[in-house]
């Protein structure tokens, strides 16, 4: 069974970057029974700020983990496990799996934004479903290379809701290039998923898309950032680190 968990896991972790693609699909299909609350569209903004605000919290979760840990650990890749040390201070002291609480909290904003109860319930889900296998795959993987250290780590921390009293201060200073080089991405994701679900709902409400200036600002600062960002990671050492 161990071994099927951990096959199944290792499979998901390879494919874990379409779990977006999926949601997103639920989400937008989602949107045919979207209303404004009551009828007011200003209920409806208040909302909408609200679902940003908790995903832009579980983007400020990925900042603190990403921020702080050392190159080679903790990374985007989809072809295999891979650590050269364990994690176990900042953020890691809080929680097991910091950077998959910060994506649940993304989506969870996103999700809730529709304000249907069971597209939050297909999107947990969906969630737990996809990362239960991911992080037994992980763990075993954590378990073989690092044994004990990881054994006692485990016992002390939580999977996935944090136990906030048992901080430990980062071992290495904070990176701001180690973020904007690894997270410009996720920030421009967030924004184009709410421009995108605010227009979508808006033409299923009153037929037309409007033209919401704050929201073409915001997007364009996001696209600016990410264009910029992306130039300086592929053709300049500005944004390179060494932990």
């Amino acid at each position: 069974m161990r071994k099927h968990f951990e096959s199944t896991g290792n499979w998901l972790f390879r494919r874990r970057s379409y779990l977006p693609i999926v949601c997103i699909a639920v989400v937008f299909v989602s949107l045919q029974y979207f209303e404004f609350p009551y009828g007011s569209h200003r209920l409806d903004q208040l909302w909408e700020a609200f679902c940003l605000t908790i995903s832009l919290s579980g983007f400020a979760i990925r900042i603190l983990t990403v921020g702080y840990i050392p190159e080679g650990t903790s990374g985007r890749n989809t072809t295999k496990q891979k650590a050269c040390i364990l994690n176990t201070t900042g953020m890691y002291s809080l929680v097991r799996n910091p950077l998959y609480l910060g994506n649940f909290m993304t989506w969870l904003g996103v999700s809730l934004f529709a304000r249907i109860w069971w597209l939050t319930l297909i999107m947990l889900l969906i969630y737990w479903l996809y990362y239960e296998r991911i992080i037994f795959a992980e763990e075993e993987f954590l378990q073989r290379k690092f044994g004990r250290e990881f054994t006692d780590w485990a016992e002390q921390t939580p999977i996935f809701l944090p136990k906030f009293h048992s901080w430990k201060e980062p071992s290495l200073p904070f990176s701001l290039r180690m973020v904007l080089r690894r997270e410009h991405s996720t920030l421009f994701l967030i924004i184009v998923l709410f421009i995108t679900m605010e227009q979508a709902a808006s033409l299923i409400t009153t037929g037309s898309i409007e033209s919401d200036l704050m929201w073409f600002i915001v997007f364009g600062i996001g696209l600016a950032q990410y264009m910029l960002l992306r130039m300086m990671k592929k053709h300049t050492n500005l944004l390179n680190v060494s932990r």
